[in-house]
């Protein structure tokens, strides 16, 4: 199993900050003896995820797996059957659509205000944060993706839907972790009944729950999109009368004639991690909570801020890029190369026999790992306070050190939502999502960490999650939430 137990072991936050004290490159032992090459050198990441793209491809057990579990998604797919299903929803995440999701992210915004103000009540109150801005997640996610409610947030149990799509990020890492290099084998079985079968009766708790989870989801999407699609042939008006009133990103791609959805599904499982790293920091940092709460309520029009002025709060863009530099909810990516290529360095690096290296060749084959969470904490780029949170470091100019190394990402020289023709092609819905959801929390709360010995901790995963201690399973986030006059 080599290295691979350590990235997958949920506890191995310190075997993740070892390799990211190598100078942007670092050897990892795979599967069976196979060498897997850590990345986080800006000019070589460049050269994997933009100039050289077509050179590295996500590896097969990535995409059989997001095929096997989500179908011929963009996760799952290659060329110009990609290229085709991201230039139908381009349009989706523009400007101008985005203006028109405002009003829905603010109804479900508000909505999670008014069932939080009715828990706490007067004073304060110890909530299960993760439960509610889970709920929430989804809610905005399948309201402004699908069209759909899945939860009116009114009350104290999740629907089951819910349920499901939080159990299944954990579910999946747990169960199969290093793995899930395996998977391709899977899909050799071509007789799709044939194989569910087959896999029906393995004789294994965890990968059952997995399949169930799976099954509950995929019936869920089914549901979904077939109300859209009848909504569609009914016309016009039954597409404005339903949620979303036809502007969700599935109603418009199934006017355009497509099913490119696919991508979206989890994509609350992101947004999950970003609000809550914010919500911890926000707690850890009084005086960081109150300077915002300031500005959000100068901003303020009635309840609402409008999309531009929204946009305009420097000081919470600048919390809002911290966070997402720090605490990225992905840590790392996969890519393999289909051809032997060299990989050029930004700064030389001493080989194994002491001479110095400009470039590395990567035979075809190699898996390479890409550093997210280590190229946005990189000492070299952002200076000896790289692993400190200090929003204030986006007013003014980024150390020129960043911007020169040319980083590959799509948002704000950072690789939190990767880059190239498969960065995070929703990453302005998220934001937009996130920081509405914050505006209107933090004008009626104020949020503390409990004063008692209970630690959360950010279990390692696909996609981190919280638990109360390290011997949990079980995701959660206790806060203790306080009631604030009405400005």
């Amino acid at each position: 199993m080599g290295n691979l137990g350590q990235i997958y072991d949920r506890r191995g936050w310190s075997f993740l900050d070892q390799l990211e004290t190598y100078d942007g490159v670092a050897k990892v032992d795979g599967l069976f003896g196979a060498k897997l090459l850590f990345v986080f050198d800006p000019l070589a990441l460049h050269h994997i995820i933009t100039k050289e793209q077509i050179s590295f491809d996500p590896p097969g057990w990535f995409t059989e797996s997001m095929k096997l579990s989500f179908g011929p998604g963009l996760l799952s797919t290659y060329g110009d059957h990609h290229r085709k299903q991201r230039k139908m929803l381009n349009p989706v995440f523009s400007i101008a659509h985005m203006r028109d999701m405002t009003p829905i992210f603010y109804e479900v915004a508000l909505k999670l205000r008014d069932a939080i103000s009715t828990r706490v009540e007067r004073g304060s109150k110890e909530i299960n944060i993760l439960d509610w801005m889970g709920r929430t997640a989804l809610e905005l996610i399948g309201q402004g993706g699908l069209g759909h409610s899945f939860d009116p947030l009114t009350e104290d149990a999740a629907s089951p839907h819910g349920e499901a799509i939080k159990a299944f990020i954990p579910a999946m890492f747990t169960t199969f972790g290093p793995l899930r290099f395996l998977i391709p084998y899977v899909a050799f079985i071509q007789h799709i009944s044939f194989r569910r079968v087959l896999l029906d009766h393995l004789p294994w708790r965890g990968f059952q729950n997995v399949l169930k989870l799976v099954d509950k989801l995929n019936h869920m999407s089914v549901s979904v999109y077939e109300s859209k699609r009848d909504a569609l042939a009914r016309g016009d008006t039954a597409v404005k009368e339903q949620i979303g009133r036809g502007k969700d990103i599935m109603s418009i791609l199934l006017n355009a004639n497509t099913l490119a959805s696919d991508e979206d599904r989890l994509s609350e499982e992101d947004l999950l991690g970003q609000m809550l790293q914010i919500l911890e920091l926000l707690a850890e940092h009084q005086d960081v909570q109150d300077k915002l709460r300031e500005e959000i309520r100068a901003a303020k029009q009635g309840d609402l801020i409008g999309y531009d002025d929204l946009h305009g709060l420097l000081y919470m863009d600048a919390i809002c890029r911290e966070t997402l530099r720090l605490h990225p909810p992905v840590n790392w990516v996969f890519r393999q190369a289909n051809q032997t290529s060299s990989l050029p360095l930004s700064q030389p690096i001493r080989s194994n026999d002491g001479s110095m290296m400009k470039e590395i060749v990567i035979p075809k084959g190699t898996i390479t790992i890409v550093g997210i969470r280590a190229c946005n904490r990189n000492k070299a780029l952002w200076g000896e306070d790289a692993l400190e949170w200090k929003p204030e470091r986006w007013l003014s100019p980024l150390p020129d050190a960043v911007i020169n190394a040319r980083i590959p990402g799509v948002y704000s020289n950072l690789m939190t939502f990767f880059g190239g023709a498969r960065s995070c092609i929703g990453f302005k819905f998220s934001q937009l999502e996130m920081k509405i959801v914050l505006a209107v929390l933090l004008d009626r709360f104020k949020f503390h960490l409990p004063e008692d010995e209970r630690k959360v901790f950010w279990n390692l995963a696909a996609i981190k999650y919280p638990t109360v201690g390290e011997d949990s399973l079980t995701p959660a986030f206790p806060m203790i939430v306080e009631q604030l006059a009405k400005a």
